[in-house]
């Protein structure tokens, strides 16, 4: 017979994601929640303690007198709680698209046989959405506020107009990259269909390609950014924003990166830290089941590369094929 520990933790196997906040490590975030999902479990009621047979003399009488020993059902102590300790001592929290110390946003985990689906889930091509805080003016030698400034420059000349363009840019010369990788004919049936789905992508590992590139504040000389991307890391979106401020012939950095979707999951479903709690996993693990399946069967990329192949691909990232030549350059700032 399952314990009730034992049944809520068949209900907590799955997916479903908190919100990280600034600042504070991912490995942090997830060994909190794991010590608050042991916590809750170690505290549900126990089943009650099994009764064993002993044969045992009558209480009372002398030494002397020969006892007579008679059947008796005592709790089985072996069992109790106090000597077996907590039923629960680790449980497995997984991490998916991982967020480096300074940023922020929506963070997926997994529990348990939901660290399956959360590799399933990491290999397929979802995209991320970003909200990005620029800062023209400056530019760093980490590319954020936080580093070493390195230079600074004037940043009067720069229009929205002129940021919209780059942009514009930027994104048509991804949308390139995206076809590039894509390994499959433009001009076949497979290619139309994987468009209207949705589905169209790299096939298999690619470097960082950005989906989509909005400018949804222009307050000189803070602008932001909301961008839609695939394979990406947050040391990538801050030289994207480094790039932006050189094509406009100035500078910038990057002094917040907020993801705001990661696949189906958004900040509607993300769950704040006086959530983190057994229940709220529960309900937030049940409601997304149903759409991380759909994801994971209907967008899986083939084939899939290992994790190596996926830390050296972000390794080796760069934003130097966002340059466009020499000419192009000439003709935006015209």
């Amino acid at each position: 017979m399952a314990t009730p520990a034992a049944r809520a933790f068949r209900r907590l196997e799955g997916l479903f994601c908190v919100y990280k906040p600034a600042g504070v490590p991912w490995k942090l975030v997830r060994d909190g929640i794991e010590t608050k999902l042991l916590k809750g479990l170690d505290a549900l009621p126990s089943l009650p303690i099994p009764e064993q047979t002993r044969f045992l003399p009558p209480p009372g009488g002398d030494n002397l007198t020969p006892k007579v020993l008679s059947a008796v059902c005592v709790p089985a102590l072996s069992k109790h709680r106090l000597v077996t300790g907590p039923e629960f001592r680790h449980i497995r929290v997984g991490v998916g698209h991982r967020l480096d110390t300074f940023s922020s946003g929506v963070l997926v985990l997994g529990v348990g046989n939901g660290n399956k689906a959360l590799n399933d889930l990491y290999h397929t091509r979802v995209t991320r959405d970003y909200t990005l805080e620029g800062e023209f003016g400056t530019a760093t030698d980490d590319f954020s506020h936080m580093g070493r400034v390195v230079e600074r420059s004037t940043y009067d000349h720069i229009t929205q107009d002129k940021l919209e363009r780059v942009l514009a840019m930027l994104q048509g010369a991804n949308q390139k990259a995206l076809l590039t990788y894509a390994n499959v004919d433009m001009q076949s049936q497979e290619a139309y269909e994987m468009a209207v789905q949705g589905s169209l992508g790299p096939d298999g590992k690619s470097p960082p390609i950005l989906m989509s590139l909005r400018c949804i504040r222009f307050q000189p000389p803070n602008f932001t950014l909301e961008v839609q991307c695939l394979n990406e890391t947050q040391k990538y979106l801050r030289k994207v924003v480094h790039e932006i401020g050189l094509e406009l012939r100035s500078t910038a950095i990057c002094k917040g990166v907020r993801r705001t979707r990661d696949g189906t999951f958004t900040l509607q479903d993300a769950l704040i830290r006086h959530q983190w709690t057994t229940a709220e996993v529960m309900r937030a693990v049940k409601k997304n089941r149903p759409s991380t399946r759909s994801v994971i069967s209907s967008n899986r990329s083939t084939p899939v590369p290992t994790d190596k192949e996926v830390r050296s691909s972000y390794e080796t990232q760069s934003c130097d094929r966002l340059t466009p030549p020499r000419s192009h350059k000439q003709d935006l700032m015209s």
